[in-house]
């Protein structure tokens, strides 16, 4: 029997913490008339590095010139749901290290390794934000099937999986066989989405999900959106939380190391931090990406939807921070709240408020009739 050629690639990915690993062929993938589609739609809202990056992001040989494989790896993040100390969420991803640091780190060894061993001339490492339609690839490299809710579903990890690729300019044999599993007759993640974010099979519309307007959104959230938010304030898991095939996924055996700010800090701590104190304390954490203002915004949002009426005097306070958009989203937690009281204790704010959206937000308390 031949020796198999993927064997010295599989054993140094297991070696380096990765769960699974499958080759692609470095081409555009199958999908790339159904990503323009999505990205004509706007259904990626104002992302615009993805349209920027769209003739990269289709063909991988612009990502690495001479590329003739795709290395597709994965590995598991299932976890315990996530959430601040009083009950505010946060995707399970985002409880530990930034991914993109601790995968990535680990993932440019790889990729020199592959050099150094003689498994490829040149290697090129990708992670989550990179111009390659991981999912696209991972599924033609068998490590799962792409699901109603697009994520990518493997049979054992389910949706819980990081992906990442290194594309090598070695051309490896192609694995032709199908991953097992199909979401069947299953619509949990459509039925249950807060939002209704997912608008057909295998497409959603980052402009009405949650992940996309607590994380990469700037500025106000619109109104008819934040009560489904419920608790979530960076990011949502309720399209895996909801999937079967993630019921049982075990955790994974790599360190992503825990960030303490979780368990440091309550929803209303935030509203203490200044710029450097928030840097400082979410430093190497994933929930930096929205920065001070959005991370506050989240909060108030969640605040509210919590019936949190003991944040009051916090939220209070708030409306006098430097921010428009924590003093307006500050504004409208008061208001659903206690409505009532609102407009008793906030009549002499929209008056006084200088930032026009942020003064919107005031008056719709009085204007809501309800």
């Amino acid at each position: 029997m031949s020796p198999d050629p993927l064997a010295p690639y599989r054993e140094l990915a297991l070696e380096a913490g990765f769960d699974l690993l499958g080759v692609a062929p470095a081409e555009p993938p199958s999908s790339g008339a159904a990503f323009e589609a999505w990205l004509a739609a706007g259904h990626h809202a104002d992302m615009s590095w993805i349209e920027r990056q769209r003739e990269r992001l289709l063909d991988p040989r612009l990502v690495l010139p001479g590329a003739r494989t795709i290395l597709c790896l994965g590995i598991s993040h299932a976890r315990p749901p996530a959430e601040f100390r009083d009950g505010g969420r946060v995707a399970r991803y985002a409880a530990h290290r930034d991914y993109h640091n601790a995968i990535g780190n680990e993932l440019r060894r790889w990729a020199r390794s592959l050099v150094t061993r003689g498994l490829a001339g040149e290697a090129r490492a990708v992670v989550d934000a990179g111009p390659v339609l991981e999912r696209a690839h991972a599924a033609r490299a068998g490590l799962g099937f792409i699901g109603r809710s697009s994520n990518l579903l493997h049979h054992r990890y389910g949706p819980w999986l990081f992906l990442a690729e290194v594309l090598i300019d070695r051309e490896l044999p192609i694995e032709t066989k199908k991953a097992p599993g199909s979401c069947g007759t299953c619509t949990a993640c459509v039925d249950l989405c807060p939002t209704r974010a997912i608008v057909a099979d295998r497409v959603v519309d980052a402009r009405r999900c949650i992940s996309y307007w607590t994380i990469e959104a700037r500025g106000f959230v619109p109104r008819e959106l934040r009560r489904s938010f419920g608790p979530w304030v960076f990011g949502c898991d309720v399209c895996s939380e909801v999937c079967p095939f993630g019921a049982r996924a075990p955790a994974t055996g790599f360190d992503f190391g825990h960030h303490p700010a979780l368990e440091r800090f309550r929803l209303e701590d935030l509203f203490q931090l200044d710029e450097p104190g928030f840097a400082a304390a979410f430093a190497g954490s994933a929930l930096r990406r929205p920065g001070r203002s959005g991370l506050l915004r989240n909060a108030a949002i969640a605040l509210a939807n919590l019936g949190r009426v003991d944040a009051w005097p916090t939220l209070m306070r708030a409306l006098d921070d430097a921010d428009p958009v924590v003093r307006g989203h500050a504004a409208w937690a008061l208001g659903e709240l206690d409505r009532d009281r609102a407009r008793r204790e906030l009549e002499a704010r929209a008056a006084l408020e200088s930032d026009a959206l942020a003064r919107e937000e005031l008056r719709e308390i009085f204007a809501d009739r309800r």
